[in-house]
């Protein structure tokens, strides 16, 4: 009677560590009621300042592959990369390129003409419960190079003593979780330099906005002075702009600065757009 009783007994046990074993292989994760999620971004270096928002909480990737800290419930998330690019503020989702004095600037107010590389890219994903969700997102460049060359054909090159141009209809503000340009159009002022009869100038752009783009040049003369402001029209000059971000955009003309005038308005005629060189920044 006794034996049978213990035989009962091992039987019990042997049950409860079955079950046990058994519900120890239901999960896959230690997260069984939420999902994780991995990002890996090629080509990544440590000093490229990248940001993972994940619904709208923000955390600095330090690395790739890079586990996004908190663990998700399940369904679809919000997620927006993005590097901190020099000469932008970031305010949640907005990318704001900076006034010429460095801060955050109005809607409308000129912007700083040399802003850095901003590369963002914006998502859904959707986590599923005890797993881990793997992503491979690609950061689009979001600011083109523009650079602008003038041939001085008339009057002499070698008195131009400076070259300020202002550029109008451009834009401001990215909004980096719609991947666009937002708000109203704003201009930049930037500074061309000589060589021979040659000016040249450097600029890089969100992009253009607005119906029309307009280009001011103030010039300033050696002898006496003397001074002249051109505008022309670059609204035709720039209609393809806002297409392959990481190409340069090469825009040349000509400019007339005819000795002898006095507080006057030169001319600039045949502008062209030419081919540009790859101008992405390394990520």
């Amino acid at each position: 009677m006794k034996a049978r009783q213990y035989i009962n007994m091992m039987g019990m046990a042997a049950a409860v560590l079955l079950s046990s074993c058994v519900k120890d292989t239901l999960y896959d994760t230690p997260h069984p009621d939420k999902g994780a999620v991995i990002v890996s971004l090629t080509g990544l270096s440590a000093d490229d300042n990248y940001v993972l928002d994940m619904d709208r909480k923000v955390a600095d990737i330090t690395g790739s592959p890079f586990t996004n800290p908190d663990l998700l419930n399940p369904g679809t998330h919000s997620m927006v990369i993005y590097n901190r690019a020099e000469g932008f503020t970031f305010d949640g989702r907005m990318a704001r390129v900076n006034a010429p004095d460095g801060k955050s600037r109005a809607d409308g107010a000129s912007v700083i003409p040399l802003p850095g590389y901003l590369k963002t890219v914006s998502q859904e994903i959707t986590v599923t419960a005890d797993d881990t969700l793997r992503v491979n997102p690609v950061p689009q460049q979001r600011v083109r190079d523009l650079q602008l060359e003038l041939e001085v054909t008339q009057g002499r090159p070698e008195l131009i003593q400076s070259v300020t141009a202002t550029l109008s209809g451009i834009a401001g503000i990215f909004d980096m979780e719609k991947g666009q340009t937002i708000g109203e159009p704003t201009s930049t002022v930037f500074s061309f330099t000589r060589d021979g009869s040659k000016l040249t100038a450097d600029a890089r752009l969100l992009g253009t906005m607005g119906a029309v783009q307009t280009l001011v040049l103030d010039i300033v003369f050696t002898d006496g002075g003397r001074t002249q402001r051109t505008e022309v029209d670059l609204t035709e000059a720039l209609e393809d702009f806002n297409g392959d971000m990481t190409t340069t955009y090469r825009v040349t003309g000509t400019l007339e600065t005819p000795v002898g005038m006095e507080e006057g308005k030169g001319e600039i005629t045949g502008w062209e757009t030419v081919e540009g060189g790859d101008a992405s920044a390394e990520m």
